[in-house]
């Protein structure tokens, strides 16, 4: 299987001084910063969780932010966020919620995305031996915690996964598609299947 990468820029952007360290080339002795892009509902978070499970049953220790969407008639009604180690879960963005930063039809919940997304990202750094983050995007990049956590979670010693949302254009998101050292894939109907045992060897084996 052959793995549709998104190629990093060659180009050692002023975009990519936003609050990152550009780094070397990455050593199999790195730890690893894993990205996965794709067309929406092409399963990134799914690939993200099953890579997880995986890891888990290997022994490392995983810990971070998750997200899922929150349906209600078969409508989806909203987002919420979940701490993998704590399992507590909290609203990343509603209709009709009271206030917050708009993005499209949904206001977010910055308090929720503080106070149980930006702690597990936290306690992940601080604890886990892999990072997850779900996911740069629009809603959460309005929060100045958030892209604070997952800065010192890309310049601390553990493996981070993450999931972008592809046509995001925040310069954060601009950075660290910038990073050389970083890797990036684009999940794909083809490629799914078979993204997570990848993903979970080149952190085992760091290649």
């Amino acid at each position: 299987m052959s793995f549709a990468k998104v190629l990093n820029s060659p180009e050692a952007t002023k975009e990519a001084t936003y609050g990152l360290i550009v780094l070397a080339a990455p050593t199999p002795s790195s730890p690893q910063r894993i990205f996965l892009t794709g067309e929406p509902g092409c399963g990134k978070t799914t690939v993200m969780k099953k890579t997880a499970e995986l890891l888990v049953a290997r022994g490392f220790k995983v810990g971070g932010m998750t997200s899922k969407e929150v349906r209600e008639r078969g409508m989806r009604k909203g987002f919420c966020v979940e701490d993998f180690i704590t399992h507590e879960e909290g609203i990343l963005a509603e209709v009709g919620l009271a206030d917050g930063p708009r993005v499209g039809k949904y206001l977010v919940n910055l308090q929720d995305l503080d106070a149980i997304g930006v702690r597990a990202i936290q306690r992940a750094t601080e604890a886990a031996d892999v990072i997850l983050i779900d996911e740069l995007g629009p809603m959460e990049l309005h929060s100045d915690r958030f892209i604070g956590s997952v800065r010192e979670a890309l310049s601390s010693s553990k493996h981070v996964l993450a999931t972008i949302h592809k046509r995001t254009k925040h310069p954060f998101v601009t950075a660290v598609k910038s990073n050389p050292a970083f890797t990036i894939f684009e999940v794909t109907t083809d490629n799914r299947e078979e993204l997570p045992v990848h993903i979970v060897e080149k952190i085992h084996d760091g290649v």
